[in-house]
């Protein structure tokens, strides 16, 4: 019997490892490199807590190195795909009737085991197949996903929390149920902490989830599952079905209790799914919850008062880090005439000392970006922008496919405000830059207002008080996370809640309340104690 109400351990954000030079951590990091880059895995489906195997598989690869393959993995087909969703709603009875202490104690066991006894596992994944080196993996598949961990069951409890008000002789009660049906977790190849996150912050609400990973993060997602299941984890409470998104989003969308989706990757896979729902919307039981990040054309505004040498280096940072392949990654910035000459001196010095390499190596700046396919595309942004009128290359440029999806970091000074690369979302090493009149400080920021469909991230840069206050309220909804003397990247869970409006998604605030919410479907319960005997009231007495 429990007749207590007990308080969680207090959220904090995860300290992050420095990997310096003869460290402890890196050399735990190295060898455990090593062991992974011997390996070659066979990773399974993992449907009711099963390992289930399919002769149609994929290659898990390093994007460093393509020829090198760190496992193969299998791909879920139609009988696999309605197999995850009959696991997740056989597991819901037992799973929302848990009590939410022991679903908290769950993802509070997994924040720990991934904070301590694999984080190396865990980084090493996401280095070698997602290509991030060692301080981009730590703050990601470490940090960052152990902050959404700690933090989501932190506001879980204040959820729980909020009760209304009674009046005398009731007792009125808020219950937040889960979702009628399954949710569907769709995780990009960009942040391991963002697919540990879609999977497991509706299934904190007692929600069960099928989750498909991106196909190029395979690896680190199951490592996930084999630490969620350590952790406690019931099975069939997540079903991880790599595979094809067509196939899955088809069947998923198809399914009466479809519930609701998860989702971060691209606004036009996001529009197709929401549009599907709508085609399929009387089928459902209840209506699906449709939550989703998508893309960023993330931009740095600088006013004549900012400081040169703060903007360059938050511009490099906002750009380049993780090679770009960021939601929030800057990558269109606004100069003023008067800064420009001092500005552009100073970037493409910068710019030409970054080193480009392998993530085994702790000295490169950028490593490669994710695929082929990202190659090819930022490759045809570079391209035309050599062969354009409109545009020049003033820094980078140089690309390599040969053995790994190598780009330098690239910088294009755009003529006209509204050439392609300054509107079209690239997600790779690519800024460009367009130099604006200072008398016409207000006709620029119309202009950086209106260029893109997307408002996820944006960060202006001055010292002059008034004009910060200006530019703030002129730009109000062309970003959902606005940085002031910050570079528009690195949103901390649990001090700065990540989501953007417009084309950018449904600004449902990853890492806070508002995001748990949508998880939830409210029961308001009223208990009278003494209720009336006769029908008449008081008024009608004669």
């Amino acid at each position: 019997m429990n007749n207590s109400i007990f308080k969680l351990p207090p959220a904090y954000n995860e300290p992050i490892k420095t990997f310096l030079p003869g460290s402890p951590e890196r050399e735990l990091l190295n060898q455990e490199l090593a062991r992974q880059m011997d390996l070659t895995l066979e990773i399974p489906l993992i449907i009711n807590g099963q390992k289930v195997h399919t002769t149609d598989t994929g290659v898990a690869r390093c994007p460093h190195d393509h020829g090198h393959t760190l496992g193969t993995f299998s791909k879920a087909g139609d009988k696999e795909v309605l197999l995850a969703i009959e696991a997740a709603l056989a597991a819901k009875p037992a799973w929302e009737a848990m009590a939410w202490q022991d679903r908290a104690a769950i993802f509070l066991k997994a924040a720990d085991l991934i904070s301590q006894k694999y984080t190396h596992k865990i980084n090493a994944a996401t280095m070698l197949n997602q290509s991030k080196n060692a301080f981009q993996a730590e703050i990601d598949a470490t940090c960052e996903l152990v902050d959404f961990l700690r933090f989501n069951v932190h506001f879980m409890e204040e959820i729980y929390g909020n009760q209304p008000v009674s009046g005398r002789g009731i007792w009125n009660k808020t219950e937040y149920r889960p979702l009628e049906g399954f949710v569907f977790a769709l995780t990009p190849f960009n942040f391991t902490a963002i697919a540990g996150n879609l999977c497991t912050a509706p299934a904190m609400m007692g929600n069960t989830i099928v989750w498909k990973p991106a196909s190029t993060a395979v690896l680190s997602g199951f490592y996930l599952m084999e630490i969620f299941k350590e952790a406690g984890l019931p099975d069939g409470v997540i079903n991880f079905i790599p595979g094809s998104g067509a196939t899955t989003g088809k069947i998923v969308l198809d399914h009466k209790d479809f519930a609701g989706i998860h989702f971060t990757g691209s606004t036009r896979v996001f529009q197709t799914l929401w549009q599907k729902a709508g085609e399929n919307i009387a089928r459902y039981k209840s209506y699906p919850r449709m939550v989703g990040e998508t893309g960023g054309k993330d931009y740095i505004f600088m006013h004549s008062s900012a400081d040169v040498d703060t903007v360059v280096t938050a511009a490099i940072r906002g750009a380049f880090e993780y090679q770009g392949q960021k939601c929030s990654a800057c990558s269109r910035l606004y100069v003023p005439q008067s800064k420009w000459d001092v500005f552009q001196e100073k970037l493409t010095a910068q710019v030409s000392k970054i080193k480009t390499g392998s993530v085994l190596s702790y000295t490169p700046f950028l490593n490669a970006v994710i695929d082929e396919k990202a190659f090819d595309n930022i490759d045809g942004f570079i391209s035309r922008a050599e062969a354009s009128d409109k545009a020049e290359i003033i820094a980078g440029g140089g690309r390599d496919k040969s053995r790994g999806y190598f780009i330098e970091p690239t910088v294009i000074l755009a003529l006209d405000p509204y050439y392609e690369s300054m509107v079209e979302e690239i997600f790779g090493p690519v800024l460009t830059v367009y130099v604006y009149d200072d008398k016409e400080l207000d006709q620029a920021l119309t202009i950086l207002d209106n260029t893109s469909a997307y408002a996820l991230t944006g960060a202006i840069f001055a010292q002059d008080r008034q004009a910060i206050a200006h530019m703030t309220q002129r730009l109000t909804h062309s970003a959902g996370n606005f940085y002031i003397n910050d570079k528009p990247t690195g949103a901390v869970v649990g001090q700065q809640p990540f989501g953007g409006a417009r084309k950018s998604g449904t600004n449902d605030k990853a890492g806070s309340q508002l995001n748990l919410l949508r998880w939830t479907s409210a029961r308001t319960i009223k208990e009278t104690f003494v209720p009336p005997v006769v029908p008449q009231y008081p008024f009608m007495a004669e």
